[in-house]
């Protein structure tokens, strides 16, 4: 018989139903197939139900009961296990959760910015090997979306997934933590989980919770205008006006590359009065100053009987701002933005004997647009190789009219959550702090040069997150920041150095570790592809700290002491290892002196035991020393014998 619903029928359904939803036991998104827990640790499990619901976890022989509170969260807490699996977990209330393939291992906790995201994907070509062999499927990754909220902590975290190392997966993980997995992996023999909680671009500030900031100054205001609705409103209003404003302050004039009869990609189109540019290159630097549009580039390539019918790969090095990309007419490929390298795949019979053209349409709203130096610009099937550099065409397509969205703008109401305080802490780390950890990795400071109190902020992260989780003093490891940016040839000061300082400082806190990488950054890229010296670095502080192995050279020589002997300052350092040496050779480079007045000048450096001895024929009484003090302290040699880099330093304190 067809059954005919009222309003109220309809409605006491709709309530039974969600009362019956209500009952069913809910895990969060950390909890879930194919995890790794902590071994040695008692481990909370938790989630949610109905108020005073029974819920029942059980795992590896062992039971953990709880009864949820009023408000339906629940947490049971299983005892300490040994590292081993697959396993099955059990949870039941008024439903029953099977949970599979779980492992009990070392879990560590992974965040800060780009360098930490930055995936496997974006250096494959540098690691072939390392992705064809990553068949490791004890080394389990989950990823945290991003998102982010001021208005206060979330209870569980975007939607994600365990994934264990296989050669297609690996390619999603960070390659800074996947590296250092590994070595811990290989090793020890236990698994490993990383939970990476990282987003680009952001702020320190952004990574520490209210709580934190109850230490420092300068943050409460701020804090207080997330909690005030009118404020809250005027920030969406202004967001909203923001995004009007941009779209507005585009020229309407279209782009001549695609409004013309033939298009400037297009196979037919013949170039008449276009200029020439040398690639790579800034066409700010080569006769076009000021614009901010769309330019076009072409270059004809000649291609040999042995590539045709092969498919092939363009490397564009990496352009700023975005790109689209054509081969003989046909779109390869485009990037929105201008960190990623360019990679893109020509497929077979695309490219033809003879003359072959490569068209680029590059879009730039602001600073230098063009191709960035020193990356790689060739064309390849993987046996012949054609070299990109050189002599191109150039002509413009569009220019737009210069950005002035923000003038008509409540500036103060502008913001983005992720960079603001407590915008990230609420949404990607607190609601993880019932996983237990191994210990707990740091890799940021891009975004904050300077800020002077970074190392306050800094501290108060390290130790908010330990009182966070409850266990103690867990091990915390940082990587310093790499070189970057240009070479300076006479002492200088630098914002870089200062964060770097700050990170070294945070040794002063138990079971901090260091991984100095001034050797393994690029000057002109942000995202040096070089992450595997940053994971195995990380590994050996994780080895020493977190594994107890006193026998590890942990890292490179760390500053201990300066004393002032005539005319020469003597300085001193722990973490020699098997001795100091110079790397590449004598002399020591990057070393500078001062004088009471602090105007640096270089120094002769020589090695002496534990020690090193600077002086200089220009200052008579040295009182300061600096090494490495720069955003790219280029050269700069000093090591241990184990190889690893002297982090940098000064004495001369602010």
């Amino acid at each position: 018989m067809k059954k005919h619903w009222n309003a109220a029928g309809v409605l006491a359904y709709l309530v039974l139903c969600c009362l019956s939803s209500k009952a069913d036991v809910r895990l969060p998104q950390l909890i879930g197939d194919g995890m790794v827990l902590q071994r040695d640790v008692k481990l909370k499990v938790w989630g949610w139900a109905s108020p005073a619901e029974h819920v029942s976890v059980k795992i590896n022989g062992k039971t953990a009961n709880c009864i949820a509170a009023q408000d339906g969260k629940w947490l049971a807490t299983l005892p300490a296990m040994k590292a081993g699996g697959p396993y099955t977990m059990t949870v039941d209330g008024k439903n029953h959760i099977i949970l599979k393939d779980i492992l009990i291992g070392d879990v560590w906790f992974c965040s800060g910015q780009s360098n930490m995201v930055l995936p496997v994907e974006r250096v494959k070509e540098r690691y072939p090997e390392e992705v064809a062999s990553a068949n490791y499927p004890q080394i389990r990754n989950f990823f945290i979306p991003t998102a982010s909220d001021v208005r206060g902590q979330h209870a569980d975290l975007p939607p994600g997934k365990w994934r264990p190392t296989n050669p297609k997966t690996v390619l999603e993980f960070g390659a800074a933590s996947y590296f250092f997995a590994k070595q811990l992996y290989l090793k020890y023999h236990v698994p490993i989980g990383i939970i990476n909680s990282s987003v680009g671009g952001t702020p320190i500030q952004a990574w520490i919770g209210a709580d934190g900031f109850k230490s420092l100054s300068g943050y409460q205001k701020r804090l207080d205008q997330f909690k005030d609705s009118s404020f809250m409103n005027r920030v969406t209003r202004a967001r909203r006006q923001a995004d009007a404003s941009h779209t507005q302050a585009t020229d309407p004039d279209p782009d001549k590359g695609l409004s013309g009869g033939v298009k400037w990609y297009a196979p037919g189109f013949i170039p008449q009065n276009w200029h020439k540019f040398w690639l790579p290159g800034y066409w700010a630097d080569q006769g076009v100053r000021g614009l901010n549009g769309v330019v076009w580039f072409r270059k004809e390539v000649n291609i040999p009987e042995s590539m045709v019918g092969q498919a092939a790969k363009l490397f564009m090095g990496r352009i700023v701002d975005a790109d689209e990309t054509y081969v003989n007419g046909q779109k390869v490929g485009n990037t929105t933005y201008q960190y990623p390298p360019r990679r893109y795949d020509i497929p077979a019979g695309l490219l033809k004997a003879g003359k072959n053209v490569i068209v680029i349409r590059l879009t730039n709203t602001i600073g230098k647009g063009g191709f960035v130096p020193d990356k790689r610009y060739e064309l390849t099937d993987g046996k012949t190789s054609i070299d990109l550099r050189g002599d191109w065409l150039y002509q413009v397509g569009q220019v737009l009219s210069p950005f002035r969205a923000m003038e008509n703008i409540d500036r103060d109401a502008v913001f983005s959550a992720q960079n603001e305080p407590t915008g990230l802490y609420n949404t990607m780390v607190a609601p993880a702090i019932n996983y237990a950890v191994k210990g707990m990795v740091w890799y940021q400071g891009e975004s904050n040069p300077g800020t002077p109190d970074y190392h306050e902020l800094l501290t108060t992260l390290i130790t908010s997150w330990r009182a966070d989780w409850r266990q103690g003093n867990v091990p915390f490891l940082i990587v310093q920041l790499p070189n970057f940016g240009d070479a300076q040839y006479s002492p200088s000061e630098s914002q870089w150095a200062q964060i770097r300082e700050a990170e070294l400082q945070s040794l002063a806190l138990p079971n901090t570790g260091l991984a100095v990488t001034i050797d393994a950054g690029e000057w002109n890229d942000v995202h040096p592809v070089n992450k595997e010296d940053v994971g195995d670095r990380l590994a050996l502080a994780a080895e020493k700290i977190a594994y107890g192995d006193t026998k590890v050279v942990a890292s490179g020589p760390i500053f201990q002491s300066a004393q002032v002997q005539d005319h020469q300052i003597v300085l001193s350092f722990n973490s020699v290892g098997g001795g100091l040496i110079a790397k590449g050779g004598e002399p020591l480079t990057q070393f500078a002196i001062a004088g009471e007045d602090k105007k640096f000048v270089w120094a002769d450096a020589r090695i002496d035991g534990d020690k090193v001895i600077v002086s200089s024929a220009r200052i008579d009484h040295p009182l300061y020393a600096r090494y490495a003090w720069a955003d790219n302290p280029d050269g700069a040699n000093l090591y241990n014998q184990e190889g690893l880099p002297a982090s940098p330093f000064r004495t001369d304190k602010p």
